[in-house]
């Protein structure tokens, strides 16, 4: 069912993400429509009802009305609560990932961007997808600060080098949608674009078997290779042995206990700071041993290994 302010909004092709977003820009809107049409119409009739009409007329001294000034007070009060109700909990679901969430890598670099896929399929500026099936984009930077913008899905988040971030949708319609790049990046940041396409999912399984990863294996099997080139298992086992280090085994998005008390999240960006500065976050019981590998592995790297290490069960 259409709303009023329909005409503003690109098409909403992922319902799940985009409901909540469609929902606040209407409340905004109509409301704020509601309380125009009300003041102007409130400035005709006082205008008309309390015009001079002779000379005789005297304007009352009136210093205060405590029953108008309660009202203008608190109804935008309430306003501001339905508003900041609605926008976290749109907020919420936006950083809610669904459990069975297909993940994609995603990077961005001056000025396309480069998508990987787990079994090793790899496009520049098209994101392949299943229709009806929740996707996760872990996204990272290779130069500067981008920004990750679907309108149709209405997801966006910013794209920064040195850290990860994600943003998830669920596509319920075959077909492409725009991506833009909404952060200026340099001289070509307005071509910076791309595509989502999708598939029905027997169709998207069939170009993920055709693209499938090349003769140096999936970023999984690759980044097993790095943990093994880079000497990682010296110091930490993979199946749950305790060594120098703690073990590989079982620690994806678990909760992991510092030296300094503090509890932490193992996801990407506490992996990744632990490769680069171990020193920074050591897990209780362990002491500060790990060599930086800052300057030693890149980012592409890093991403491997995380891929990986999720596997590690």
């Amino acid at each position: 069912m259409g709303r009023l302010f329909d005409f503003m909004l690109p098409e909403n092709k992922s319902p799940l993400t985009a409901d909540s977003t469609d929902w606040l820009f209407h409340f905004i809107n109509e409301a704020s429509l509601v309380i125009f049409l009300g003041v102007i119409f409130a400035m005709i009739y006082f205008a008309i009802r309390y015009r001079r009409k002779s000379e005789d007329d005297k304007t009352p001294l009136i210093t205060h009305n405590n029953t108008l000034e309660i009202t203008w007070s608190v109804i935008p009060l309430l306003l501001t609560f339905v508003v900041f109700g609605l926008g976290y909990s749109g907020w919420l679901n936006l950083k809610t990932v669904p459990n069975d969430a297909y993940e994609i890598q995603v990077t961005g670099f001056k000025w396309s961007w480069n998508i990987n896929y787990e079994n090793g399929a790899q496009t520049i500026n098209e994101i392949h997808v299943p229709k009806g099936i929740p996707i996760k984009l872990v996204m990272t930077s290779s130069d500067v600060l981008h920004s990750f913008f679907v309108p149709e899905y209405r997801v966006k988040h910013d794209v920064l080098p040195n850290r990860y971030t994600y943003v998830w949708f669920q596509p319920e319609e075959t077909g492409e949608s725009q991506i833009f790049c909404t952060e200026y990046c340099g001289n070509s940041h307005s071509n910076m674009l791309a595509k989502v396409i999708v598939h029905e999912p027997e169709d998207f399984q069939t170009w993920l078997d055709e693209n499938a990863g090349g003769p140096t294996g999936s970023p999984i099997e690759q980044g097993e290779q790095l943990v093994t080139l880079q000497g990682c298992q010296a110091c930490h086992s993979v199946d749950g042995t305790e060594i120098i280090g703690p073990s590989f085994k079982g620690i994806w998005n678990r909760e992991r206990k510092l030296a300094d008390g503090n509890t932490i999240i193992v996801d990407e960006n506490y992996i990744r700071e632990s490769i680069l500065y171990p020193g920074e976050k050591i897990a209780e019981g362990y002491q500060n041993v790990m060599s930086p590998y800052e300057g030693r592995i890149n980012d592409e790297e890093i991403t491997k290994i995380i891929e990986y290490l999720k596997t590690i069960d």
